[in-house]
């Protein structure tokens, strides 16, 4: 499954070291193992080496365990009851294993590209020159990240290599569907999921360019009717050297598609890949090194770390039953689902595309925010159906330490509500004693960069982002599921808007002040009743794109004066604040459609400098001058905010002084 080149390349530049193992890690193939910054020492763990390589799988049909990976007994390669399969991995470990904490980081990379240790650490991807102040290492955690996604689009990214489906010796047929809004013109549009700018899932090319199936249609929002593109004013094809040619990943459209509007495509595919297979991966290999033998990579305890598609991928993991090992074994001890809002995703269906997730103007319509939401078990009193996101795990008795985090922009963009709401949006649901909540106040999907600016391209919004930074959470987070799992020490409660507190509310009553010149927004992306026809439950969609029913309440964490979100994990910067950030941002008029929000970015609207220039703008908001005495007033206040989080354990105490650095270049950059 690699190309050829690269195979040989590697055994003949680098040595190809084969590691026979027992059970459902078959083997492991490490390509290539270097010292991290040519063997500088971590604190305690001393030096740490890099591993790259690839991890073979193999999986028993009849195991009850793999009994909900889709179209695993039509797997072509299903030889004697068993069906082998690969992923790419890349590890960082302590050279000498006994100096390690016993706990391994199991990163679930987003679209095929291992980011944790960069976010946490501050340092390069690959550590191979930069290691940031090395927080992760220092502490002795194991780092693998493991390719999970068929489709991961980029050469380099880690992939999985899963087999083919046929039923009875045929070819599968089927419809696959895709959808975009750009924010220029464009002749032609890949097939493959279009996400800021590059391609986040490959995806089937179309297998007959003149099946009647195939369709093109256009709308000007999510909730708008469809009109049907003429077949006779597009093809599937790409311009190639100033020509137009035959393409089975492209679509090109006489006239071009125009911004602000949703494009969407269906068409025939044939041979799905069993991308459920992804799903196992993560579960086999968090067993092997936990109990392998012979184990490459060993760990005591193994959390799975996942930010948004792949939070949504552990959300989903968990659903389906994936935290039992084919022993019924406990996989994961610990989740961290970050930014996945209410979602889970089209991970383990016929025809599967891992990297569609849901954003206000494109994957729309996919089968990401479904029901059930809550970890405890829920009633659709619509439907009577009933279920939680952790039947499964509580009936094989593998439920881990889980935190669920989100930011502001989920909660508008993501549903994320419904993780903790009854499904009639009436009241608030309890939760079980292994989950804890975070709602992180003002921070967007990911952060923006500082001096606070507005977005380029497709993130072109109206307002400047949220720069507000996830990375000393993120340090917290870590080490509270360390301490909650390996000491039962209690990580901090839960923290969230609630319905009985006022703090979660209905759009309609969303009280955010009237700020001159900002425009609001009128809508939220809210989670559908879909139907993908009648196998779909069982991961088989026929209906492209599916029957649309009612949609599940739909609530946002309520406002105070200043229009910043009252409840929650509320950095420094919401409690002495300098602007208002509100979780979502609308689309620049440039881009088209104005009125509709752009994807993964909140607001920052800063206050006045002084009383003078609040008054001349008729500026509702207290400005800066009236808020604090001096710059030393304001860094007081902060101090005490950050002290507040570093009691509570949001925040490390080893934080604080970059912490206290922000909040002095935000108070320049504020007052200049």
């Amino acid at each position: 499954m690699r190309h050829y080149g690269r195979l040989v390349a590697l055994l003949l530049i680098a040595g190809w070291v084969t590691v026979p193992l027992q059970a459902h890690v078959t083997r492991v193939e490490i390509e290539s193992r270097t010292d991290v910054l040519h063997g500088k020492a971590f604190g305690d763990a001393g030096a740490y080496e890099r591993l790259t390589g690839q991890i073979y799988f193999s999986v028993r049909v009849d195991n009850p365990h793999n009994s909900r990976i889709v179209d695993l007994r039509n797997a072509v390669n299903l030889h004697k009851g068993e069906v082998e399969f690969s992923a790419d991995f890349v590890a960082f470990r302590p050279k000498d294993a006994r100096r390690g904490n016993g706990s391994l980081l199991l990163e679930i990379p987003n679209r095929g590209r291992p980011r944790i240790v960069s976010l946490v650490d501050g340092g390069d991807t690959d550590l191979s020159r930069d290691a940031g102040d090395g927080w992760l290492l220092r502490r002795g955690f194991t780092i693998v990240s493991l390719g999970w996604q068929w489709d991961a689009a980029g050469q380099d990214d880690l992939k999985l290599y899963a087999p083919i489906a046929k039923e009875g010796g045929r070819r599968i047929v089927g419809l696959l569907r895709g959808d975009l809004m750009l924010s220029h013109v464009s002749d032609e549009i890949p097939l493959g999921h279009l996400i800021l700018g590059s391609i986040g899932g490959s995806e089937y090319p179309v297998a007959n360019p003149d099946d009647p199936r195939n369709v093109l249609t256009v709308r000007d929002s999510r909730d708008s009717r469809r009109t049907i593109i003429a077949r006779s004013a597009w093809q599937f094809a790409q311009t190639v050297n100033g020509k137009l040619v035959a393409s089975d990943r492209h679509i090109h459209l006489n006239g071009g598609f125009q911004p602000g509007k949703i494009y969407e495509y269906v068409y025939g595919v044939v041979d799905p890949v069993i991308a459920g297979l992804g799903l196992a991966a993560a579960r086999d290999f968090a067993s092997y090194a936990k109990h392998g033998p012979d184990a490459v990579i060993r760990a005591v305890r193994v959390y799975g770390e996942g930010i948004s598609q792949n939070g949504r991928f552990l959300r989903d993991f968990l659903y389906e039953g994936f935290n039992a090992d084919e022993e019924g074994r406990t996989a994961l001890d610990g989740v961290l689902a970050h930014v996945a809002g209410a979602g889970r995703g089209s991970f383990n269906y016929r025809f599967a595309q891992p990297s569609r997730d849901a954003q206000p103007t494109s994957s729309v319509f996919f089968p990401t925010d479904v029901f059930p939401f809550t970890d405890l078990p829920e009633t659709d009193e619509l439907t009577g159906e009933r279920g939680g996101l952790l039947d499964r795990a509580v009936a094989d008795k593998v439920v881990p330490k889980i935190f669920l985090s989100n930011t502001s922009y989920e909660y508008w963009g993501r549903a994320a509500a419904l993780i903790h709401v009854e499904a009639d949006g009436r009241q608030d649901a309890p939760l079980s004693s292994n989950v804890r909540i975070y709602h992180f106040t003002g921070l967007q999907h990911f952060p923006g960069p500082f001096p606070p600016r507005k977005g380029q391209g497709d993130l072109l919004g109206q307002a400047a982002e949220s720069a507000l930074p996830i990375k000393f959470f993120w340090r917290a987070l870590l080490a509270n599921m360390d301490a909650w799992v390996r000491n039962d020490t209690p990580p901090p409660r839960s923290s969230y808007p609630r319905i009985d507190a006022g703090t979660l509310v209905p759009l309609r009553d969303y009280a955010f002040p009237p700020i001159p010149g900002v425009n609001g927004p009128q809508e939220a992306s809210q989670a559908e009743r879909l139907d993908f026809g009648p196998g779909w439950r069982n991961g088989i969609l026929t209906l492209q794109p599916p029957k649309i029913g009612k949609a599940f309440p739909m609530l946002v964490p309520q406002v105070d004066a200043d229009g910043n979100e009252r409840d929650g994990v509320r950095l420094p910067e919401i409690t002495v604040p300098l602007g208002t950030y509100a979780g979502w941002n609308l689309r620049d008029p440039s881009i088209g459609a104005p009125e509709q929000r752009v994807a993964f970015e909140a607001s920052y609207l800063p206050f006045a400098r002084t009383a003078s220039e609040r008054r001349k703008a008729e500026d509702p908001r207290k400005s800066i001058e009236e808020r604090y005495g001096s710059r030393e007033d304001y860094l007081d206040r902060f101090g005490h905010a950050v002290d507040e989080l570093v009691a509570q354990r949001w925040i490390l105490q080893e934080d604080r002084a970059a912490l206290m650095l922000r909040g002095g270049q935000e108070w320049d950059e504020a007052t200049r």
